[in-house]
């Protein structure tokens, strides 16, 4: 079987799987009161198909015959530290730059009271989130499609997947009503939001974009620091914004719900790919 196949093998098996244990997952749970009854359906679902991602992996690594990261075209990166913070400032600093004439247009408006307290789960989500996600889609999604594929075929496929993943997600409904059959309709009413062209070239494209610009600095550099700095960065001033800013209006497709949708933050995705690789090409080049 081809890498493709087994990779699409896991993706079914992943989905089904999630979408068969939410339903249990989310009845055990509330069995307790308290804690868990603040989460809806769909937070269960989400974590069922983490659960069943964590599970099928093995087996998929073990059918790929992975033994090392050279295996997935990765080396080790002797200028790590570098280019984690170079991905961080180039990052964050066009993103800045537009968060602050947004709130200068008064586009963005500065709220009164700043909830420091949620700071510490912005920079959380700015490590973590990072870390796993590149792993997991420019690690070993792209490494494993980089054995069979064209680098060009094996970025579409993964940034495509990568936004899809994104993008896709429910409506918050009610808990009431959780039968069997719960879990393929958060899975339909996912994919729901393709009917809305403004939400497809607003959300879609700039997380597609996203998706390009990270596989492309884990090519150039056949390794993952680079874009776990430009993914952290990314993260934690949009996270950052978001929690001292509230929105007046939502003009889309230039801007969306966040400092991550719509034109505008696509625009300045591109300035950051276009610092990124005037900067790769200055530090790579030999030095008197």
């Amino acid at each position: 079987m081809k890498d493709a196949a087994k990779l699409f093998a896991y993706f079914f098996a992943v989905v089904l799987g999630g979408t068969l244990l939410a339903p249990p997952l989310f009845w055990t749970a509330q069995r307790f009161s308290g804690f868990f009854a603040k989460f809806d359906f769909e937070s269960f679902f989400h974590r069922a198909l983490l659960i069943c991602a964590i599970v099928f992996l093995w087996p998929l690594l073990r059918s790929l015959r992975l033994h090392s990261f050279r295996d997935l075209q990765l080396d080790k990166n002797r200028h790590a530290l570098r280019h984690v913070v170079a991905g961080i400032l180039l990052a964050a600093i066009p993103l800045l730059v537009g968060a602050v004439v947004l709130i200068t247009s008064r586009i963005f408006l500065l709220k009164n009271a700043v909830p420091w307290n949620a700071f510490g789960g912005v920079l959380a989500a700015a490590i973590i989130v990072p870390l796993i996600e590149e792993s997991f889609f420019r690690g070993l999604l792209l490494g494993i499609l980089l054995r069979r594929s064209r680098p060009t075929v094996a970025t579409l496929i993964t940034s495509a997947f990568f936004a899809i993943v994104h993008f896709l997600k429910a409506p918050t409904r009610l808990n009431q009503g959780v039968t069997w059959s719960s879990g393929f309709h958060s899975i339909a009413n996912s994919f729901a939001q393709f009917a809305d062209p403004m939400m497809v070239l607003a959300g879609f494209t700039t997380l597609f974009l996203i998706g390009w610009i990270l596989a492309d600095a884990r090519l150039r550099t056949r390794s993952l620091f680079l874009p776990i700095g430009l993914h952290s960065g990314w993260i934690f001033v949009a996270g950052v914004v978001g929690k001292v800013t509230k929105r007046e209006t939502i003009i889309l497709p230039w801007l969306g719900t966040n400092l991550l949708t719509g034109l505008l933050p696509l625009a300045l995705g591109l300035i950051t790919w276009a610092l990124m690789i005037g900067w790769l090409r200055y530090a790579n080049r030999p030095h008197s």
